[in-house]
């Protein structure tokens, strides 16, 4: 994992904070205190596991003495019944816990799985799939995890890690030309410089400016052909990196990834996966 676990340890105590606030008071009024409990978390389709430390975190924010046994590591390919933890200790604390584990882990595992068939869409090319900072709010840094545990690549992590001149830089600036113009004043002669271009007038302005990176913002693959083409039968232009984005699907990705594209951004990959379906049973020791 690349995430702090401090960081992961703060989240997951706002979650809990969010889902119990004063008291889990089913449990309170039916579960002895003393009462024990084990347990099995698993998978009721198929899916690509991911987020299975933070599930072990949530357990043992609520109660540290959770024995919290993984079965399988991130990355793998679960069946119906496959199981990917077993719990035991204290049935108040397993089944307080149990709901913002289940949450986190088919959510993360549900943007694992849709990036996974993103990126086996695009195989044999040399197109990668990457994603966007379109997230859930106050889960980018775990969807962007659980998109490399699918095979993806990340893009920004957030409007710090590199410059994007997307089409309302464009409009504010004035025009390509003048935004990229800017920019490369502004940052460091060792940032790249990518922008966004609509039509092949901005393309051919964004190569004149002199762009290290271009985005083809919602072209048909036909148009992305002929803008790879252009951009390559430059001199240098092997060395722009050039990017697809806008609306691309699963029946959709392959096209664009054979029309020579470095990059394939998928805001899909996070904003609209599936939770998959995972489910914890229990039973009560004696």
């Amino acid at each position: 994992m690349f995430y702090s676990p401090m960081a992961i340890r703060e989240l997951v105590s706002r979650l809990l904070e969010e889902d119990v606030g004063y008291g889990d008071i089913t449990t309170l009024a039916i579960v002895p205190p003393q009462a024990r409990a084990h347990g099995q978390i698993f998978a009721k389709e198929p899916l690509v596991l991911a987020g299975l430390a933070v599930a072990k975190e949530v357990f043992h924010l609520v109660d540290s003495t959770i024995e919290f046994a993984p079965m399988v590591s991130d990355g793998a390919h679960l069946n119906p019944g496959g199981v990917l933890a077993q719990v035991r200790g204290s049935a108040c604390a397993l089944l307080t816990a149990e709901r913002v584990a289940l949450n986190l882990l088919q959510r993360l595992s549900g943007v694992a799985t849709v990036t996974q068939r993103y990126v086996d869409a695009v195989q044999h090319t040399k197109a990668r799939i990457v994603d966007t900072r379109k997230t859930t709010p106050g889960l980018r840094l775990l969807e962007k995890y659980a998109v490399r545990v699918g095979g993806g690549h990340n893009h920004r992590f957030g409007l710090g890690d590199g410059v994007l001149i997307k089409d309302n830089h464009i409009a504010i600036a004035g025009g390509v030309a003048t935004a990229i113009q800017q920019a490369r004043h502004a940052v460091s002669h060792l940032q790249k410089i990518e922008i966004e271009v609509e039509d092949f007038a901005q393309l051919h302005a964004a190569l004149t400016a002199g762009a290290d990176a271009i985005l083809l913002d919602n072209m048909s693959p036909e148009q992305t052909r002929e803008a790879v083409h252009l951009v390559r039968s430059r001199p240098r232009g092997d060395e722009i990196l050039l990017e697809s984005s806008g609306g691309i699907t699963l029946q959709t990705v392959r096209s664009y990834a054979e029309a020579g594209v470095d990059l394939i951004s998928v805001g899909a990959l996070t904003h609209s996966a599936p939770a998959v379906d995972i489910s914890l049973e229990m039973t009560a020791e004696t």
